[in-house]
């Protein structure tokens, strides 16, 4: 009985400890939530913008050309930020890494020749006399030329120009079928970049009109006294796969002074004469060419950085996707707008640090608070943008989450550079209900908003809007540091940015839980022309992502010329007005010769089969 009532009494006591243990941790697990609820949600702030843009647009990055060690530095730095703030890996959850391969350049190859034959009649017989010159030295390559032995006569067809609304033709009384052309650099004017000829200057121009006179190859004669420092003598890869459809080579101004001494003419002359007579040119009988073109396309490898946050309830499945592209120039290249730098860094602060840089920052707000998404959230870092859109191409192309479940796609590029309170939101025609959205929202966040409709664009959206999802492009506009080796950190407006990223996370929220945005074609729209620019406008989007001999269309402005005559996208424009078109460059150059109402034949390449559709070009 005491033993009895001892275990009794022992046995209550120890239930009385584990309940009094039992309740002071449940009270204490209570208050920590009740402590964690009232945790603050991770900000959106101009420090952490600052940092993430210094970082981004330092030497150290070289730019962040893709395909380079800057941009896959920049990508580790985006990829451990986004694991930071705690964002989920977005491909296959097992990585942020999203990789493409993409044509980044050519090389030399090992086999180019440049041989130069005279034949020297005497009186016994004809002796031929051949001479070898050096590369780098004497000759180069043209990046875009086709590959392979050609040998011919060569004849001077004075700037390599026929322009009839200029009156001016060099090849008016030349015969260039199965001939090497020989062409003086620039124009008559020289090297004017806004003159009345400097459309005309460009090198692929150039080749085309000697291609479509019937050339076997264009040989393009260097202005300077040092070739080996001459930019002709350094290949430049213009981002265009294609080659011009002729052989394509640079020549020292040296070597040139020797062919045409040995037919008993001055350069020097000929160049004047073409500038005072609107052409001019020269038969060089007795002259033979050899040439041989090597050249490799070098490929490499890009990522987009991409993660997700989940959503919850009845949409989860649904995405926004909210992207800025993190790539730029690299030194430059022939996509700088700077002038006698060289070969320098081109940072992009605000091109694209900027938005990059508010990519993370809203990422890590809806992290602070993703059991309030409906919606999932993908967070896109592309990469190729600079190149033409290669990775919003791929990732529309192999998308992480089903096309058909995007709903908006919301991007940043050059958000940075705001000048009192205008902001620029393009794509506001993609959606029925963009404008009701931004209207309200700006009640508080007090923008001067100027919309633009175009769901397309010179940015990562375009590609999407492509895919019939409603965009939204938000950007402060360009400046005289864009695409510069000037475009550095201490030129942002940092508080500017916050408060333009403040407005994208209000957006996106906004969007996450409303219901589903009505997708809508935008209407065609005509930008004013400026100096330089064509007069007319046919309404297609080329697709620069992929390796084709034409120009393949990602997608036509609803209402466009381009629209109204059938084109849709997916074709391959491969002729126009019975003329072979092998790129973008060429169908920007036949652009520029026609007037507002011509009517063009146009062939395209759809379900390989070739169509003939007619289009009646309007006013740009």
């Amino acid at each position: 009985m005491d033993i009895l009532f001892f275990c009794l009494r022992k046995k209550l006591r120890w239930e009385s400890l584990i309940l009094f243990v039992f309740s002071l941790c449940f009270f204490t697990l209570q208050s920590n939530s009740t402590q964690c609820d009232k945790l603050p949600i991770p900000e959106i702030t101009s420090r952490e913008l600052s940092t993430h843009i210094r970082y981004l647009s330092s030497d150290k990055l070289e730019g962040r050309l893709s395909g380079t060690n800057g941009e896959k530095k920049a990508g580790k730095y985006l990829a451990n930020q986004f694991k930071k703030i705690g964002v989920v890996p977005g491909v296959n959850q097992k990585t942020y890494f999203q990789e493409f391969s993409f044509i980044s350049g050519v090389n030399l190859g090992s086999n180019n020749l440049l041989q130069i034959s005279h034949s020297l009649s005497t009186i016994e017989r004809v002796k031929e006399e051949k001479k070898i010159f050096q590369i780098g030295t004497d000759f180069s390559p043209i990046t875009f030329s086709l590959k392979g032995l050609f040998e011919g006569p060569i004849c001077y067809a004075g700037y390599g120009i026929t322009a009839p609304s200029l009156k001016y033709d060099d090849y008016s009384k030349l015969n260039a079928e199965n001939k090497f052309v020989l062409v003086s650099r620039y124009g008559p004017e020289g090297n004017q970049p806004h003159k009345k000829f400097s459309k005309y200057h460009a090198l692929r121009f150039k080749a085309k009109t000697a291609r479509e006179k019937g050339a076997k190859g264009i040989v393009f004669i260097d202005d300077s006294d040092d070739f080996s420092k001459s930019s002709l003598s350094k290949l430049r890869f213009d981002q265009s796969f294609s080659d011009s459809g002729i052989a394509a080579l640079a020549i020292s101004r040296q070597v040139a002074k020797q062919i045409f001494e040995q037919n008993n003419l001055n350069l020097d002359d000929l160049e004047q004469t073409a500038k005072a007579i609107r052409g001019t040119s020269r038969n060089l009988p007795g002259i033979q060419l050899k040439v041989q073109i090597d050249l490799i396309k070098k490929s490499s490898s890009a990522s987009n950085i991409i993660g997700v946050i989940k959503g919850s309830g009845s949409l989860a499945e649904e995405v926004v996707v909210i992207g800025a592209h993190y790539d730029h120039l690299g030194r430059g290249g022939t996509s700088s707008l700077a002038t006698g730098v060289g070969e320098k860094v081109h940072n992009g602060a605000d091109d694209n640090a900027s938005g990059t840089a508010g990519l993370l920052e809203i990422a890590g707000a809806f992290a602070g608070q993703s059991n309030q998404l409906r919606r999932t959230l993908l967070f896109v870092a592309f990469s190729g943008e600079e190149q033409g859109l290669l990775g919003s191409r791929h990732y529309v192309g192999q998308p992480i989450l089903p096309l058909d479940k995007t709903v908006a796609m919301i991007n940043m590029d050059m958000i940075g550079r705001m000048k009192g309170k205008r902001l620029i939101i393009g794509g506001t025609g993609s959606s029925l209900e963009w404008n009701k959205i931004l209207v309200q929202l700006n009640k508080t966040s007090g923008f001067d908003l100027k919309f633009q409709e175009s769901g397309f664009g010179p940015s990562d959206h375009s590609s999407f809007y492509g895919k019939n999802i409603p965009v939204l492009f938000f950007f402060t506009g360009v400046h005289r540091d864009y695409h510069k080796p000037s475009d550095d950190h201490d030129k942002i407006n940092v508080a500017g940015t916050k408060r333009i990223v403040d407005f994208v996370f209000q957006t996106a929220k906004k969007i996450s839980r409303m219901e589903r945005p009505i997708f809508v074609k935008t209407k065609a729209t005509r930008p004013n022309a400026t100096r330089g620019e064509f007069r007319v406008s046919l309404g297609i989007i080329p697709d620069y992502g992929e390796e084709v001999e034409g120009v393949r269309l990602s997608g036509v402005r609803e209402g466009s010329p381009a629209a109204k005559a059938g084109l849709q996208p997916g074709d391959l424009l491969v002729k126009w007005c019975g003329k072979k078109v092998t790129n973008i460059y060429e169908l920007t150059y036949i652009l520029q010769e026609h007037l507002p109402g011509d009517q063009v034949q146009i062939s395209v390449i759809r379900n390989n089969k070739e169509i003939q559709l007619t289009a009646k070009l309007e006013q740009r």
